[in-house]
């Protein structure tokens, strides 16, 4: 129990740290200098597969009864896919730079879904556990949307075009954030009991998110330096992350406060996937921008961290 408690409190540490000790292990052996092509291969088909697993087995544990719109759902929704699209515009009309890449992480931060995990800590604090659940599952929807139609006009894909760009992005990103709520739903229908079994057995999504992150913070890493962007940048993707984390709890808390829910809806919006962050950074944007996903993840731990505290000792 004791060694189970140690590695949930410190899981997002030891992941940080063991991928970016992976990446400089990895690529002082000589001897794997021939992998490194296949090693990126191998890790753009295993992190999807991941991010897939945990929203998989978080949805398994969800019936469909339990799901219940409220009030703060749409003005959650309102603001995420806003600010998206409201920077999208901003960055289409700016020349390569320090600037834009700080906004596409800003991006990322905005319309990145809700984190599997924010039932777990909003259930410890006292939240409704159906509505984040429920918006857990719109802002997925949401994001299968707005990501493949909008990221094309930022970063277009070559010769593609809009139309191919779009569709190559509709393929990654659709089956990632909503094939795992379909195939939930045919399993609960089909065989019941299986699927009753994945969700007792929910928190493996927690062990899958650990490895899912030091695989990204690997990429991260490498991407970091290999990067030609300079430390201002990067320093300003930092404090981007920071301003985002704590904009989007404060937006989420105020606005919940006003439908008897501020927990719940600022765990909703303020928790973020930061897998995905990372996974769609270094896939669909300029790879630097990943970090953000990484530094994004202290700080909404240290935000967690903080209202756990207060909770458990009022």
């Amino acid at each position: 129990m004791k060694f189970g408690q140690f590695l949930r409190d410190w899981a997002l540490v030891l992941a940080i740290l063991t991928g970016i000790l992976a990446y400089f292990v990895y690529v002082a052996i000589p001897l794997l200098d021939s992998t490194h092509a296949l090693a990126m291969q191998a890790v753009g088909i295993v992190q999807p597969a991941l991010i897939f697993a945990m929203l998989f087995l978080t949805f398994c544990r969800v019936s469909p009864r339990e799901l219940r719109l409220c009030g703060w759902h749409l003005w959650l929704l309102l603001i995420q896919g806003g600010a998206f699209t409201a920077l999208a515009l901003v960055v289409m009309s700016m020349p390569h730079g320090g600037w834009r890449v700080i906004l596409e992480g800003a991006m990322l931060c905005l319309i990145c879904p809700t984190a599997t995990a924010a039932a777990v800590i909003t259930r410890r604090l006292g939240g409704d556990v159906a509505h984040v659940t429920t918006y857990t599952i719109l802002i997925n929807i949401l994001g299968a949307l707005l990501i493949p139609a909008l990221t094309p006009l930022v970063h277009p894909e070559g010769t593609l075009g809009f139309a191919g760009s779009a569709v190559l992005i509709m393929r990654e990103v659709f089956p990632l954030l909503l094939l795992p709520l379909a195939g939930a739903l045919l399993l609960r229908w089909k065989w019941p009991k299986a699927c009753e079994m994945l969700g007792r057995h929910a928190e493996w999504s927690f062990y899958l998110w650990a490895v899912a992150l030091a695989l990204a913070m690997t990429v991260t890493t490498r991407s970091i330096v290999h990067s030609t962007v300079g430390l201002a940048t990067q320093g300003g993707l930092v404090g981007v992350s920071l301003v985002c984390c704590a904009l989007q709890f404060w937006l989420g808390r105020k606005i919940g406060r006003r439908y008897g829910d501020a927990i719940t809806a600022g765990q909703a919006l303020g928790q973020k996937n930061t897998v995905f962050i990372i996974w769609l950074g270094y896939t669909f944007f300029t790879p630097v921008t990943a970090v953000i996903g990484g530094f994004y993840s202290i700080w909404h731990n240290l935000v967690n961290t903080w209202q756990l505290y207060r909770h458990d000792h009022r």
